[in-house]
């Protein structure tokens, strides 16, 4: 079988040393037994994305010689086929309204005693299951009079239908689906058939991925992820989930940290060799300084056109 892997930024600001790494490694994975490394372009958040970051993001794949061996997809041209997808789920009856704001379910989770558990779905934390609870006829008479409203995948009874699952990491071992953590997570929204958890496993399902490569922030979406994939008779990847990218502080590197950017460190003169040095050895040593890395170096051509000036956003 192919190895194919796949490299999946969202437009949504400049790449820095975490993605230059993870882009490495998904790439490295694939070549050195002779598979394909892809790029996809994660563009479905139209709030946040802009089309200059990914003629930016593109270019500086491009002069680290991390280029994709197939033209990259973009999830925004893609949407009729999450509606497929989302309308599968809504009739196995696993899918429901949820009508809560990101306050009130903040203060829901305050009331019981929680708290925010990392950034799982939208970030506030493990959803307390309020709009589960409601009856399903009065939740979908709101959401067909045009209530604002997020569609939930129900959990406990997505995994009844489909009994046991398990999944592998090459790095963390096999482990069974456990959705504690998790509860009940959008799967999309009214503005958008689909959110990332839904929209990743079908399209690595179209691209043939074998191999999901991607940093240990994922980890635990993963559960979610084999989930999908039993609903809606996807092929089942191997994933690996790779270290992540940290400053001297052990801090995780950010889009919002400029002078970690591929960008500033091109204009300081660095070539892509040492830049993709100072990527491995924040991922292997949590600094961002040049060191003994545990990841062979390849041979990088850089690609001399200076970096495009940075796209404007709009005001507020």
């Amino acid at each position: 079988m192919t190895v194919v892997t796949r490299f999946a930024p969202s437009p949504t600001g400049d790449l820095h040393l975490g993605h230059a790494y993870s882009a490495m490694f998904a790439r490295e994975r694939a070549q050195s037994r002779g598979g394909r490394f892809l790029v996809r372009i994660e563009d479905i958040d139209g709030e946040r994305c802009r089309a200059g970051f990914e003629s930016r993001n593109l270019a500086d794949l491009e002069w680290l010689g991390l280029t994709s061996d197939e033209p990259p997809i973009r999830q925004s041209a893609r949407t009729e086929v999450y509606r497929g997808a989302l309308n599968r789920l809504e009739r196995l009856g696993i899918v429901y309204p949820c009508l809560c704001t990101r306050k009130q379910i903040r203060e829901e989770i305050a009331r019981a005693g929680g708290a925010p558990q990392g950034a799982i779905g939208d970030g506030t934390g493990r959803y307390p299951g309020t709009c589960g609870r409601l009856d399903r006829t009065t939740g979908n008479a709101r959401r067909a009079a045009g209530e604002p409203h997020a569609l939930r995948l129900d959990g406990e009874a997505a995994l009844a239908l489909t009994g046991p699952l398990r999944w592998v990491d090459l790095r963390h071992g096999e482990r069974a689906v456990d959705l504690c953590r998790l509860g009940d997570v959008v799967i999309a929204r009214k503005e958008m058939p689909t959110s990332y958890h839904l929209a990743v496993v079908i399209d690595d399902a179209a691209q043939a991925v074998s191999e999901v490569t991607r940093g240990d922030d994922l980890l635990e979406v993963t559960h979610l992820h084999r989930l999908l994939q039993a609903l809606l008779d996807l092929p089942v990847p191997v994933w690996h989930h790779h270290r992540l990218c940290r400053d001297r502080s052990g801090r995780r590197l950010a889009k919002r940290d400029g002078d970690t950017s591929i960008r500033a460190l091109r204009q300081q003169g660095l070539t892509p060799a040492e830049v993709l040095e100072r990527a491995a050895a924040a991922a292997e040593t949590g600094s961002d300084r040049p060191g003994q890395c545990a990841v062979t170096m390849a041979a990088w051509a850089p690609v001399s056109a200076p970096p495009p000036d940075a796209p404007s956003r709009p005001a507020g």
